[in-house]
Parts: C-alpha cells; structure tokens; sequence
C-alpha cells in the first residue's frame, strides 16, 4: 500500500479472512497468506495471458486506442517519439497496439510463458519483476500499470520505480479497481473482484484517496481520476431475472457513476513533478 496508516480489522469477511483497511487513506489489504498468494499469481504464468477473447477483441482494441490517444494528448508531443513502457504486459495486447500505433512501446512481465507470446509477436518485453529489471533512469515519457498494483504487496516501491523511469513531467496511467464504488458499496464480500479464486493475485484494494496517497508519496500529481461501470449482481449467484433487473438499473446508473467517481473500473494519470 501507499499508506503508513494503522489497519484496522473490517467486516468484511472473505475466505483468506477480514479484509483490512487504513484509517487513514481507506486501502483494502486481503489477509491471504504468502503461500495462498503465489499459488494464485501462477495462473497468470500462461502463453494466452491476457489476449482477449475473439468477442471482446473489438471492444479491447478501441478501449486500449483511447487509451494511447489520452496518453500522447496529455504529453503534448507525437505519438512516435514518445517511449512508453507497459508494466505487466502479459502477452503484450496493449502493447502491441501501442506499436501498431507508432508509439515506441516495449514492456515487463514476471511471466515466462506470457513474454514468449509477446515475443513471438515481434515485441520487446523485458521478464521479471518490474521493480528488479534493470531500465535506463529518466528514460521514458509514459509507464502505464493496469490491472497490476492490486496485485501488489508493495505498490509504493513499484510507484517509485515508475517515477524514476519517467523523464520530468512524463506520466504514470494505472487502472484498478475502486472500492469507493457503488458496486462495492452494495456487493462488499460478495465483488468477485476481491475473490483471490477468481482473480489471482488481487490483495491491495485501491479508492481515489488511496491512489492520491500513493501519488504523494512516490513524487506524482494527481492529474485525473475516472471511473466507470456499476455491477450489484453476479450473473451466476442470482436467478436469470434478478440479473436482469439488476443489470438494466446498473445501465441506468451508468453515467452517473462517471460523473460522481463511483464506478467500479479506475483510471489514474499521475504527473511526475518537475523539480524547480
């Protein structure tokens, strides 16, 4: 976490045990021992990684696409001479569309099977740990994390590393999940976002003020926080029309939660403070 706040005991109870949060930024930390959570993290040891499946390839490429555009607007400069690093790239989908694209992408992911995909596709990925890698310092305009500092033990180490690979005034994107959600808030335990059995490695449960708290300790600003997307139900814990409900009053719901910071899907962009 990015926090030195005491943990207090919550009451919410998963199977690792009561989930624990910081008094004083609202981080989440799963109980789980060291074990349970290497055993967890080696599905992501997989050649697949995180290809999107044929359905969702569509849907995957535009988001990543908006992605790279917001990131070359924030920077101000062309897309081709900006350096972006991909932290946790698994099999490289998001990276490779950063290079389809022109950017100068390359990424680092633990995962020995996921890199030889990546690899396989014509892209530079680095194997290991990002904070053990060795990269050139003030080397790069953009590292992006998603879906990565939930699984993460120690995201302020990993937060710093990112600064120090970023030139002054280049940006960090990380995307995770938001416990300030209204999914949160009604589905508690029941989110299988927080499930460590559906979702490998997931141990740190980040909220804005939580982010905003790893920011100011690892030399970033808070440039912009959004969010989107509302559950209240799992499609296989409710009957057919429960979901169906629920699912039409979640598309209800919506927009409002981008606009009031409470959906459940959270990008940050994070600026490196340039030194006077």
């Amino acid at each position: 976490m990015g926090c030195d706040g005491p943990l207090l005991i919550t009451d919410i109870v998963l199977p690792e045990g009561p989930l624990r949060r910081c008094a004083r930024c609202g981080q989440l930390i799963s109980g789980c021992t060291a074990e349970r959570y290497r055993m967890s993290m080696g599905e992501f040891n997989d050649e697949a990684g995180t290809l999107p499946k044929p359905d969702a390839t569509q849907r995957r490429f535009i988001r990543s696409r908006r992605y790279l555009e917001q990131i070359e607007t924030r920077l101000g400069k062309p897309r081709e001479s900006i350096r972006l690093l991909d932290a946790g790239c698994s099999s490289g989908y998001f990276l490779g569309v950063a290079v389809r694209m022109g950017f100068q992408a390359e990424g680092v992911e633990p995962g020995e099977k996921a890199v030889q995909t990546a690899r396989e596709a014509g892209l530079t990925v680095h194997q290991g740990l990002l904070e053990e890698v060795p990269l050139p310092e003030g080397h790069f305009d953009a590292v992006v994390l998603f879906e990565v500092v939930e699984h993460l033990r120690d995201a302020l180490r990993a937060a710093r590393k990112c600064n120090g690979l970023l030139r002054p005034g280049g940006i960090c994107v990380i995307g995770t999940g938001n416990t300030a959600s209204w999914t949160f808030a009604v589905m508690k335990s029941s989110w299988e976002y927080l499930r460590i059995e559906k979702h490998g490695g997931h141990v740190s449960f980040f909220n804005p003020l939580s982010m905003k708290t790893l920011a100011d300790r690892s030399g970033f600003v808070i440039e912009r926080i959004t969010t989107r997307s509302v559950s209240f139900r799992d499609r296989n814990d409710c009957h057919p029309l429960v979901y169906r409900v629920s699912k039409g009053l979640c598309e209800i719901l919506e927009q409002p939660s981008r606009w009031l910071g409470k959906g459940h899907d959270m990008l940050v962009f994070m600026r490196k403070q340039v030194a006077l």
